[in-house]
């Protein structure tokens, strides 16, 4: 095999008097640049080969590819990258051979801007692979405008007088996108009632409040979903969210949902964790004894967190208070919740 060539720069001395602090910069960013587009083409490589050895392995059929998981250990690389530098190497070869890209023109990305390429829509690929063929420097910023503009001016979830306010530059792409994005994760039904705002004021302030509700809609919807304590009842949570949009309340909502629901894991890895420190005191206790008092000690002051009643210290900032809270494991099919005191006490 050939020796590949050593990266060689030249770098501004950083002691130098003679070069100003504009030049030293610039020169400094330019040898970046070609750090950037080698990690590129070392990246795409990298992918490459991990693909070349998962495909070796997969050979055989079903069992196989445990080789490919000993080899990344090996490597100290983890799957996800792995997986990561097989799709960026794909995504290469893909617009590579398309034709969308020539081979000499992937030195004319950064790697954050090849990467966002390599995700974007056929057509906007297309647009970014004629400019770097045609030997423009391209870079993650220009791709991201260029996948703004575009998806603006195409997604058919925005109403027309929204798209067509775009195409002639009187709202800017940078903030249409986001609402596309947002639109894209809620039922038709919301879809629309968002869209009729739209359509009777297509204005740049309505376009971020609109992006603002939406967001707002699809955060209380997936918290919702997971709170257990909204699957006791009857909830209907889209006409909820309907009555607190109604208010000018829906963030409020939504923030209230993902509380409950971070409440909620708290109060899981609660219980899983009471649960084991009290089989772990029971297990400690009866290896003690009497020749183990200070141990003893010890497993008597866990007690007021393994017991079924809790007992927590807020601390100093909270002026010495703490937290008492009963646990009552129920059946599965006991309806009514017990009443669980949560007394907050002095001293």
């Amino acid at each position: 095999m050939p020796e590949a060539s050593i990266l060689s720069l030249e770098l501004p001395d950083p002691d130098s008097d003679t070069i100003s602090a504009m030049e030293f910069l610039a020169r400094i960013e330019e040898a970046w640049a070609v750090c950037d587009r080698f990690d590129l083409q070392t990246e795409i490589w990298r992918g490459r080969i991990l693909k070349a050895v998962r495909d070796r392995e997969r050979r055989g059929g079903e069992g196989r590819g445990g080789g490919f998981l000993q080899w990344l250990r090996e490597q100290e690389i983890s799957k996800t990258r792995a997986y990561a530098l097989i799709q960026l190497a794909e995504s290469a070869d893909q617009m590579l051979g398309e034709g969308v890209l020539e081979e000499s023109s992937v030195n004319n990305f950064s790697k954050r801007a090849f990467m966002e390429t390599a995700q974007a829509d056929p057509e906007v690929q297309l647009m970014i692979g004629e400019a770097a063929n045609d030997g423009q420097q391209i870079t993650r910023k220009q791709v991201r405008q260029l996948t703004d503009e575009f998806t603006a001016a195409t997604s058919p979830l925005l109403p027309e007088e929204i798209r067509q306010r775009t195409a002639e530059n009187l709202l800017p792409a940078r903030a249409v996108a986001p609402l596309v994005k947002e639109l894209a994760k809620l039922p038709e039904e919301q879809q629309e009632d968002l869209r009729k705002v739209l359509r009777d004021e297509p204005e740049l302030e309505r376009v971020k409040d609109v992006t603002s509700t939406a967001r707002w809609l699809s955060k209380a919807a997936e918290a919702g979903l997971a709170v257990r304590a909204f699957q006791q009842g009857e909830l209907d949570l889209d006409k909820a969210m309907q009555e607190a949009l109604r208010l000018d309340a829906l963030g409020l909502l939504a923030d209230a949902v993902g509380q409950a629901q971070a409440l909620e894991s708290a109060v899981l890895r609660l219980h899983t964790s009471w649960r084991r420190l009290n089989g772990l005191q029971e297990r400690l206790w009866v290896e003690s004894g009497s020749s183990t008092p200070h141990l003893r000690e010890l497993l008597t002051l866990l007690q007021s967190l393994s017991g079924n009643t809790m007992r927590v210290s807020l601390g100093e900032l909270a002026g010495g208070k703490r937290v008492r809270l009963q646990i009552v494991e129920e059946a599965p099919d006991q309806l009514e919740a017990p009443a669980l005191p949560v007394a907050v006490s002095d001293g």
